[in-house]
């Protein structure tokens, strides 16, 4: 069936109406000459709006906030050649993460291909290896449908960024304009429903379980299946850690709840994870951030029930049990119904051995520092917003005390990149998130290194007036680039200390917003309220924070989960 036939169109305004037909409401993108025929049919109309970045990598990065923060497709459009290598990184750090986009790619003309043209590059091959899958379209009668596939394929199964490659000759050829309602791919049937089989045997292991663990990551918050976790850790009592990409798919607030686990992870949850007897793996995979060593972890016998949408992340890393290929929210209603009306394990040895390594008290930090401590400025910036902000982060240490120190309670308010470790991620994804959710609350958390990567967006925040809040955790140093040279590398600091920083407050101001510096934990609270208070402003808010802090606890790199180095080691 065709949702609509019979109007000549050229190819520019074919990649218009497929936007439309999809319900976009922003392209993030830049123009440029392979893509300028496309850019005049956005100007012609008003449905989908095209917000203008200041380089191509935000473009990426603020169609991956808006997607995560939205439960919608992030889409960029980036012309040919460098368009395209200046998108790649964010195209790879939404591919890491699973992330669904569309990335729209201007590209010579067909007859140019492959003749070293202006701007030529081969899209497709240097973007296979970070797509979940890329097309190039030399026939304009194909565009549609190849369209159509993209959004398909972007959303079913596990997730992920598609790239249509665009050639500027197809942009001004016509042809007919049909727009399909469905689409099938033969060589492409995700599976949904779990196995029943498995399903029975993965509840069984639970109820015969005597220490009992729940991982979950990001597949749960893709999928859109906290409230079944929630309601399945609740219902049998159960501790519950969440991957980094995972905080917020289960309420960081709750008694249950054991917080983050992995290289940078609590006490209590990496210890949980290593001691338990069945392990219950829901959207997640197993990552060397998150269980470091596998031989470490495999010291210890348990049994492993694995769930996943992607069968190719199951026993990849971690042999398991029983696997369980399916949608997420499917298998879990499944699980639900086989366990109706039953009541709370009785595990209260393991609860009381999950609260002694709780009490030890891992995150604790010096609060009568004369110095501002990045923890203090975490705590303030979750008491301040009520827990309620959306929060990206770039990467480092800022990263992890923003994991460690903010309680998610709900799916999609952490954004972050995971699996990549992009910095520059934090504030163009901030101005997809703010765009996606108007009125919401949306903080950038920082580091003056990782800012400086796609500091420019500072200009499309003008342009668009985006009230974000950028909490810069300024200690003068590429801070987790230090931590590991202080730790293995014999304190020798090899470029990583920043002598040459900008006044950020100047930096702010000069790009049209409210900068402020903050230098004493006295001026933290103050600060923050006065930020929060500007409903309608940028503010950037650089705190001076201590030198020599280090994020803990810490899984040394090729060390196990357990082997963890806490603060009050050293």
């Amino acid at each position: 069936m065709d949702r609509i036939k019979g109007v000549e169109l050229n190819g520019a305004q074919i990649v218009v109406r497929c936007l439309q037909e999809e319900g976009v409401e922003y392209v993030f993108g830049y123009p440029g000459g392979a893509v300028l025929f496309i850019y005049d049919e956005l100007f012609k109309q008003d449905k989908v709006r095209h917000v203008l970045v200041r380089h191509e990598q935000g473009a990426a990065h603020a169609a991956d906030g808006y997607s995560r923060s939205s439960r919608k497709v992030g889409v960029c459009l980036v012309t040919s050649g460098p368009g395209v290598t200046n998108a790649v990184t964010g195209i790879a750090t939404a591919y890491m993460d699973s992330i669904p986009m569309v990335v729209l790619t201007g590209q010579v003309p067909t007859h140019a291909i492959g003749q070293d043209a202006f701007q030529e590059c081969d899209a497709v091959g240097i973007t296979r290896p970070c797509v979940k899958h890329n097309f190039l379209v030399k026939d304009v009668k194909d565009l549609a449908a190849t369209i159509k596939k993209a959004f398909y394929l972007a959303t079913t199964g596990r997730p992920g960024p598609v790239l249509v490659d665009i050639p500027k000759d197809v942009t001004t050829q016509q042809c007919e304009f049909h727009y399909p309602e469905t689409v099938t791919m033969r060589s492409y049937n995700p599976v949904k429903k779990g196995h029943a089989g498995q399903i029975k045997k993965a509840v069984q292991l639970l109820l015969e379980a005597q220490r009992p663990m729940v991982y979950a990551g990001g597949g749960v918050v893709l999928s859109d299946a906290a409230p079944q976790l929630r309601a399945l850790v609740q219902q049998l009592g159960l501790p519950c850690t969440n991957t980094l990409m995972g905080l917020g798919a289960y309420p960081g607030t709750d008694r249950q709840f054991l917080g983050m686990l992995g290289m940078h992870g609590t006490y209590e949850a990496n210890m949980a994870m290593q001691h338990c007897d069945v392990l219950l793996a829901i959207g997640a995979r197993f990552d060397d951030r998150v269980i470091g060593n596998p031989t470490h972890f495999a010291q210890n016998p348990r049994k492993i029930v694995h769930i996943d949408v992607d069968p190719s992340s199951i026993s990849k890393r971690v042999k398991v049990d029983v696997p369980i290929v399916g949608n997420i929210p499917d298998v879990l209603n499944d699980v639900l119904r086989l366990l109706k009306d039953h009541k709370p394990l009785g595990i209260e040895p393991w609860w009381k051995q999950i609260e002694a390594w709780r009490a030890r008290d891992c995150l604790r930090f010096d609060r009568a520092s004369k110095i501002i401590k990045p923890q203090f400025v975490l705590e303030k910036l979750y008491e301040i917003t009520g827990g309620d902000a959306i929060v990206t982060s770039d990467v480092g240490q800022h990263q992890m005390w923003a994991a460690q120190f903010y309680k998610f309670d709900r799916p999609r308010q952490w954004i972050n990149s995971g699996g990549l470790g992009t910095m520059g991620f934090g504030l163009p994804a901030a101005m997809g998130a703010q765009l996606a959710n108007p009125g919401a609350t949306v903080v950038c958390v920082t580091g003056e290194s990782s800012i400086q990567m796609c500091l420019q967006e500072l200009s499309t925040c003008k342009q668009y007036r985006l009230p974000i809040k950028i909490v810069n955790l300024n200690n003068r140093y590429m801070g987790m680039v230090r931590q590991w040279q202080q730790f293995f590398h014999g304190n020798r600091y090899s470029e990583s200390y920043m002598d040459a920083l900008p006044d950020f407050v100047k930096l702010a101001e000069g790009y049209g917003h409210r900068g402020v510096l903050v230098d004493q934990p006295a001026d933290v609270e103050p600060a923050l309220r006065d930020a929060f208070r500007r409903k309608d402003e940028l503010v950037f808010l650089d705190f001076i924070t201590d030198q020599a802090e280090n994020v803990y606890p810490m899984v040394p790199g090729g060390k196990g989960i357990t082997e963890m180095i806490l603060s009050e080691e050293l």
